[in-house]
C-alpha cells in the first residue's frame, strides 16, 4: 500500500479547481476509437473515504480483458485533497487513484472509473481527468444519471439510450441486465462512446456493474478499514 501526500500546488479553492478543469479539459481526446473490448488489460479504478479521519483509500485492479480475471492489484491511502463540492469530485481523489495506478507492476490498458467522463456539468469528469493526467485511454461507468435526462432503454441487455444535457449526447443509458436498471456510460480519454459501451457490455457477464468497478471497490474498502 502506498501512501500519499496532497502534491505541492494542488487547488485549494473552486476558483482554482475550475481553472484546472478549463485548462485540462482542452487536451481531452475524442477522436480515438479506444482498444478493442475483449483484449489486452482493463483496469478498475474506485475510491472509498473516511470522512471523520479525513482520508481516502484507492484501488486499481487490472484484469485480463478476455477472461476479466485478477491479474495485478495496487493500493494507496492519502488525506482527502479537496473539499467536498459537487462538480469537483475528482480534485478530492485523484492523487490517490494516480498513486495506486502507478504501484501497479503491469500497464493498465483501458481504465474505468466508477463515475464520470463527458456526463459532468462542465465536461470533464473523473475519467476525463485521469485520462488526460495519464494520456491512458478511460471511461466512466456511473450508478445514476447526475443531471442527464434520458429515455429509458429497452429491457433486453445491450438495449441503450443517449444521456442527454439538452440538446447534446454525453453519455449512454447502458442496459447491462434484462430488466434491471442501467448503467450510465461517457468517455474520458482515448476511446468512442461506441467503444465504451462494447467494453462495459463485456465486463459485465453476470452483474449490473463492470467486474473492474466490483472489483476495485471490495479492495478501496479493505484497504481503507485496513488503514483506520
Amino acid at each position: 500500500m502506498t501512501t500519499v501526500r496532497i502534491p505541492a500546488g494542488w487547488p485549494a479553492t473552486e476558483e482554482e479547481a475550475r481553472a484546472v478543469q478549463d485548462e485540462l479539459r482542452e487536451r481531452v481526446v475524442l477522436d480515438e476509437p479506444g482498444p478493442p473490448p475483449g483484449t489486452g488489460h482493463v483496469t478498475g479504478v474506485d475510491v472509498a473515504y473516511d470522512d471523520e479521519r479525513d482520508v481516502v483509500a484507492a484501488a486499481a485492479v487490472v484484469l485480463d480483458g478476455a477472461t476479466l480475471d485478477v491479474v495485478a492489484e495496487a493500493t494507496a491511502v492519502g488525506q482527502v485533497s479537496f473539499p467536498y463540492v459537487p462538480g469537483l469530485l475528482a480534485f478530492r481523489e485523484i492523487p490517490t487513484v494516480l498513486a495506486a495506478l502507478d504501484a501497479l507492476p503491469c500497464p493498465p490498458g483501458l481504465v474505468v472509473c466508477d463515475g464520470y467522463g463527458l456526463a459532468h456539468p462542465r465536461r470533464f469528469g473523473l475519467a476525463g481527468h485521469l485520462g488526460v493526467l495519464t494520456g491512458l485511454p478511460t471511461i466512466g461507468v456511473a450508478k445514476n444519471p447526475f443531471t442527464f435526462t434520458y429515455a429509458d432503454p429497452a429491457t433486453t441487455r445491450g438495449s441503450s439510450a443517449p444521456l442527454m444535457a439538452d440538446d447534446e449526447e454525453v453519455g449512454r443509458a447502458l442496459r447491462t441486465r434484462d430488466a434491471v436498471k442501467p448503467v450510465f456510460v461517457s468517455v474520458g480519454h482515448r476511446v468512442s462512446l461506441d467503444n465504451a459501451c462494447a467494453h462495459v457490455l463485456a465486463l459485465t457477464p453476470q452483474y449490473r456493474l463492470p467486474e473492474t468497478t466490483r472489483t476495485a471497490d471490495a479492495l478501496c474498502r479493505k484497504a481503507l478499514r485496513e488503514a483506520t
